[in-house]
């Protein structure tokens, strides 16, 4: 008699949402994904937390940090209770500037950094063995603007460090420029230099290291396109390789970029339009050309970030105004995405992370 196959139940997973809800709701929140189906169940409140914004993970699970994004600006760590169903805020210290937009641990997890947004610059913290920020912290100053109305002056806007560790990028939205900082031995910012120099106007915000490649991938918020470069491991310089647009060519509205995201085999490359209200798919060759295969609608409002599932079966968006979160399925050869119909209702969700 033939065995009638069954599918095998995948546990739901855990994915955390920083939001910028204000009063009682403020802070950050945590679903359940179901992995087979892409729906989004149970939300729950872990923990009020004043402009939470994006979060890092420790790699053993048992650390949040959040930027906030306040006036001033900073960081908060936090540790989660016994049972895991909530987070204990153990430490709150400066960003030393204004609107913290932007978090990383170094990948030995000894440093952390910050951009800040507002004032424009970035902040550098040692971490202990424990996970604890100690020490004084180590700031950094941009200076400069660009012709755009939103590049009056500096906005750090993103920190990466390198692959090794070997220096710390910071993209700088205001001034059009990525920068690299060297990280001396004794964990300390050496003196900065250009890794790359954008187009005038093109507002850079994020970037993303090809996951098996030398290779970067950069999103312009103000010029809605997507940079991708190779990448000096030694001296830390980026090499421009292709720029593309990431709007359809008949798109004349008003619309800014937000995140970028590569599928794990690094052949997809993902990018968030606001305004358009979109993602932005391409493919991507081995020596870094991008191809635009087109746009798929966030199914809300101003889609600032999004994440793709762990097995990359689903792509999930963060849509602030429309205060939804939607999940599409993935199509792993051609790339391209569906929306399942499974979304939820969340004040001003703005990251998502999975556990």
């Amino acid at each position: 008699m033939k065995e009638v196959e069954q599918e095998v139940k995948k546990p739901n997973l855990k994915l955390l949402v920083g939001t910028h809800a204000s009063g009682d709701e403020q802070g950050i929140y945590q679903l359940d994904f179901n992995p087979t189906t892409g729906e989004l169940l149970n939300s729950e409140h872990l923990v009020k937390e004043n402009n939470s914004g994006y979060l890092y993970l420790s790699k053993d699970g048992k650390r949040v940090y959040s930027s906030n994004g306040a006036v001033p600006g900073s960081i908060s760590a936090f540790e989660w209770n016994a049972d895991g169903s909530k987070l204990n805020r153990t430490a709150n210290v400066t960003s030393e500037g204004d609107g913290a937009c932007y978090i990383e641990l170094s990948p030995n997890e000894d440093l952390l950094a910050a951009a800040n947004y507002g004032s424009g610059g970035i902040v550098l913290y040692k971490v202990d063995e424990t996970g604890k920020i100690i020490g004084k912290p180590e700031a950094r100053k941009h200076v400069g603007n660009g012709p755009h109305d939103n590049q009056k002056s500096p906005h750090a806007h993103c920190v990466k460090f390198s692959k090794g560790g070997d220096f710390l990028y910071a993209v700088d939205l205001g001034i059009d420029k990525i920068l690299a900082y060297p990280i001396t031995s004794d964990g300390t910012l050496g003196k900065e230099h250009t890794a790359l120099q954008l187009d005038p106007g093109d507002g850079p915000r994020h970037l993303i290291f090809h996951p098996t490649k030398n290779k970067v991938f950069i999103i312009n918020e103000l010029y809605s396109s997507v940079v991708s470069a190779d990448v000096d491991t030694k001296t830390g310089i980026f090499t421009k390789i292709d720029k593309k647009s990431t709007l359809p060519e008949s798109y004349d509205g008003a619309s800014f970029c937000a995140d970028i995201h590569l599928s794990n085999d690094g052949k997809f490359l993902y990018a968030s339009n606001r305004g358009h209200n979109s993602i932005a798919v391409f493919s991507v060759s081995d020596d870094g050309q991008m191809s635009f295969l087109g746009t798929e609608s966030v199914q809300g409002d101003w889609p600032r970030n999004f994440t793709l599932s762990p097995d990359n079966n689903f792509l999930l968006v963060a849509n602030r105004k429309s205060e939804n979160i939607t999940v599409f399925k993935r199509d792993a050869t051609s790339g391209l995405l569906s929306f399942t119909g499974n979304e939820i209702k969340l004040p001003q969700p703005v990251f998502l992370k999975f556990r």
